[in-house]
């Protein structure tokens, strides 16, 4: 079944929980102002149960300044095919997603802290709006998260389109996940969300991500699949399910 591209969870190498972005979330704020930077590559980027770049590799990297009041912004970049893919013959254009996202950090209690702000996907020179069916790639989103222990609880909610599906402003992206720490730089992230497409569609991803950080040197490997078979697909995939079960390793650096 050939539907609309809405997609951009993976375990993008060692976000760890989520979203490269989504890692974000689950950490109070910095005692003090920071500046990091990381580069990678993973086997095949997911987001949010769905493949990005045909079960091809991918490079990515990002940057983020922390300041010690709890405000933060960031960039991170990675390679796709998704929109090229979406027809056949190809008549869309858009090889690269950069996401620009900015909060807040802070805490309720010792236990208990939050994460506020916003994320703009960014499609580089995308056409998809010009397509048939279509609406424009990028999409804005406003979040907010609840972190107690190792449990984090993430809520999205798009005031645009959703990642070009028409009318779908509104849509909603429900995420939970535990960061476990298994000792030598070792940590386990299992998760599960639920995205809501507004007037199209819902699905319900989920993942399990083990990951080794040596220095800053990060290895990742994750098992990442959605909620129902072959309910999408692209032109330009040759029709292959696009959400199914999967494992995706990666390798990311730290500075």
């Amino acid at each position: 079944m050939k539907t609309r591209p809405f997609s951009k969870t993976v375990m993008t190498l060692a976000s760890l929980a989520c979203v490269a972005t989504g890692a974000m979330a689950q950490t109070p704020a910095a005692p003090e102002s920071s500046l990091a930077y990381n580069i990678g590559v993973v086997s095949e980027y997911r987001y949010r149960g769905l493949a990005q770049s045909r079960f091809q590799p991918a490079v990515q990297g990002g940057v983020d300044y922390t300041d010690k009041s709890g405000f933060y912004v960031g960039g991170w970049a990675s390679t796709i095919t998704w929109i090229r893919d979406s027809t056949k013959p190809s008549t869309t254009k858009g090889p690269l997603e950069v996401d620009i996202y900015g909060g807040y950090k802070g805490s309720i209690s010792d236990s208990l802290s939050y994460d506020v702000g916003a994320l703009q996907y960014w499609y580089t020179g995308n056409t998809l709006g010009k397509a048939s069916g279509f609406a424009n790639a990028n999409t804005l989103e406003v979040y907010g998260a609840l972190t107690s222990g190792i449990f984090t609880a993430k809520y999205s909610h798009s005031l645009t389109n959703l990642f070009g599906t028409v009318n779908s402003k509104g849509s909603t992206y429900l995420d939970l996940s535990a960061t476990i720490d298994l000792g030598n730089g070792m940590s386990l992230v299992p998760h599960i969300g639920h995205q809501n497409i507004k007037k199209f569609t819902s699905y319900s991803d989920y993942g399990l991500t083990l990951a080794k950080d040596i220095d800053g040197l990060v290895l990742s490997a994750a098992l990442i699949g959605t909620s129902k078979k072959n309910f999408f697909t692209l032109p330009g995939s040759g029709g292959k399910d696009l959400g199914g079960t999967t494992l995706v390793l990666g390798v990311k650096k730290n500075f």
